[in-house]
């Protein structure tokens, strides 16, 4: 993995660096906030390790917090002397994944990068699974069900049945529907789609107690409880 540290005490530094190379991994450093800046935008890390204490009058939550104001989102793995609550809560709060107090073993500190790491990936992993209430979609397999009840449909009622999923709670209009779900960008003014949401409701709302499909009138339809 490739590493940022941000650490302006060398001891430390010279140990992270010198650990996590022998590791197997690559680590760029500094130990002034700015530079991080600049080299976290111009460069792709896997984890960022931070210390909460940096000379220059930019502090490690000042530099996280620029970071994440930019939609930077890669996992940040604070330092700190202080082991004050306020201060991790503080760190946490300004985007932080995880934090470590000085004094640190190199063992514990590689241990939670990892978990960082594994975590991040997992989290950018493709959805393979919808739900909404006892309605569930597995895109892989391709399958519906409701209620634990397997419901056969046509492709283009499952697309439509997913897109309606992907927007649960908020309302999709003709417009929408007509370019997710049949590609068209112009209106072909058919009843293709109030078709097909009347064949969906058939498979979907009227075997159960409770409907899911609702119209909105003058408006478009809503898939929730």
């Amino acid at each position: 993995m490739r590493v940022l540290l941000v650490e302006d005490d060398q001891t430390v530094r010279t140990l992270i660096t010198k650990g996590l190379e022998e590791a197997g991994h690559q680590v760029a450093y500094t130990e002034d906030g700015r530079q991080a800046l600049a080299l976290a935008g111009a460069e792709r890390f896997d984890v960022i390790i931070l210390d909460r204490m940096l000379p220059g009058g930019m502090d490690g939550v000042h530099v996280l917090s620029t970071l994440r104001g930019a939609g930077d989102s890669t996992p940040v793995l604070l330092l700190s002397a202080m082991a004050d609550v306020d201060e991790k809560v503080a760190g946490l709060k300004a985007g932080g994944d995880d934090y470590v107090t000085k004094p640190f073993s190199f063992s514990e500190l590689q241990a939670r990068l990892e978990a960082l790491i594994r975590r991040n990936r997992s989290e950018q992993l493709p959805q393979t699974r919808l739900s909404v209430s006892d309605l569930e979609m597995d895109l892989l397999s391709r399958t519906v069900r409701r209620a634990n009840q397997k419901i056969d449909l046509q492709p283009r009622e499952f697309r439509l049945l997913e897109f309606l999923m992907r927007h649960a709670g908020q309302v999709v209009t003709r417009t929408m529907l007509l370019e997710g779900v049949w590609d068209y960008h112009f209106d072909p003014q058919t009843n293709v789609i109030d078709v097909h949401i009347s064949r969906l409701r058939q498979k979907i709302d009227k075997p159960f107690d409770q409907p899911l499909v609702h119209t909105v009138r003058n408006a478009g339809y809503v898939l929730q409880e």
